[in-house]
């Protein structure tokens, strides 16, 4: 299949694009949200950069959407009706922004675009009306084992700390700086001033995983967003866990690979017993590659998407 499809979010798309599917990423000098094609990525021959002007002439057999305002924008450049002329599907990687249990979802009354969600509790807690809807947990691509844990101190990705506030935790990192000095990785973190916490900044991937793989143990703050592939990228390089009960982290980290509450003091007391522990560290984080590689392996990921795509077209 011909698949039009956004650079949206980088790390889902890097597993998304790897299909036996050709990917039109759109590309546009301006609006660049709207068209950032590839962003230079080592993304397979098949991802494809499409200028928005060829977009109508490239074939499109369907149209994977990720953002409300892509509906309207698909329409204008492929001159149809998107659902009942062009079969689509609409990714949901969020959770509800306003209120957890009664946002109604911007598809919830179109029955013609199936709603995939990425995890089971964003369908839980998404009101998501007549739409059918599916869950395609995240697949990713193996990094390989890397840890080494040499360096005593906690790692924690977060992108946009300052604006995102208690969303992402960021309130909480002084408490774990009192027990583990921070590597703070992530965009937008040059007016992050948190004694105890060092702004590492936004780094390529390759260089990402390479170097948070030197610390002892990967920190997931994140009270609100969507299960985070950072944490599940940390697990797969082999990173030992201690993350927040929230969201679907809380399903997605086994009590062998790391430590899972809803209690800061808790999360705390286990990062510092993590630093003193070398062997334990390394110990949970092999279990928590093994967990990663059979849940959210990228084989599985890609056959559920087969599947799907498959039934979309008459």
């Amino acid at each position: 299949m011909r698949l039009l499809v956004w650079h949206v979010h980088g790390s889902w798309t890097s597993a998304f694009v790897r299909g036996g599917h050709t990917y039109l990423l759109p590309t546009v000098d301006t609006a660049r949200p709207w068209g950032r094609g590839r962003c230079g990525r080592d993304w397979p021959d098949s991802a494809v950069e499409v200028p928005f002007e060829q977009v109508g002439g490239a074939g499109v057999d369907a149209v994977v959407l990720q953002r409300p305002e892509e509906i309207e924008l698909a329409q204008r450049l492929l001159g149809k009706r998107i659902g009942s002329e062009v079969p689509a599907v609409y990714v949901e990687h969020n959770t509800p922004r306003d209120h957890a249990a009664t946002s109604r979802h911007p598809l919830a009354d179109r029955d013609d675009i199936p709603l995939v969600h990425v995890t089971h509790f964003n369908e839980l807690m998404w009101d998501n009306g007549i739409a059918p809807t599916v869950v395609i947990g995240h697949g990713i691509v193996d990094p390989g084992y890397r840890y080494t844990g040499e360096l005593p101190r906690a790692a924690v990705l977060i992108n946009e700390p300052v604006r995102r506030g208690r969303i992402v935790g960021t309130d909480l990192l002084p408490a774990f700086a009192e027990v583990a000095p921070v590597d703070l990785y992530g965009m937008g973190l040059d007016d992050l001033s948190i004694r105890g916490v060092t702004p590492v900044g936004d780094l390529r991937q390759e260089e990402l995983h390479t170097r948070m793989a030197r610390d002892r143990v990967y920190v997931h703050t994140a009270r609100w967003t969507s299960l985070g592939l950072s944490l599940l990228e940390a697990m797969h390089l082999g990173m030992p866990v201690v993350s927040l009960a929230t969201t679907e982290a809380a399903t997605s980290v086994p009590s062998e690979a790391g430590f899972v509450s809803t209690d800061v003091t808790e999360l705390t007391s286990a990062v510092h017993t993590l630093l003193e522990s070398p062997d334990l560290a390394a110990g949970m984080g092999k279990s928590g590659r093994e967990h990663a590689l059979a849940r959210f392996g990228l084989d599985s990921f890609l056959r559920e998407w087969d599947s799907l795509l498959g039934r979309l077209l008459p």
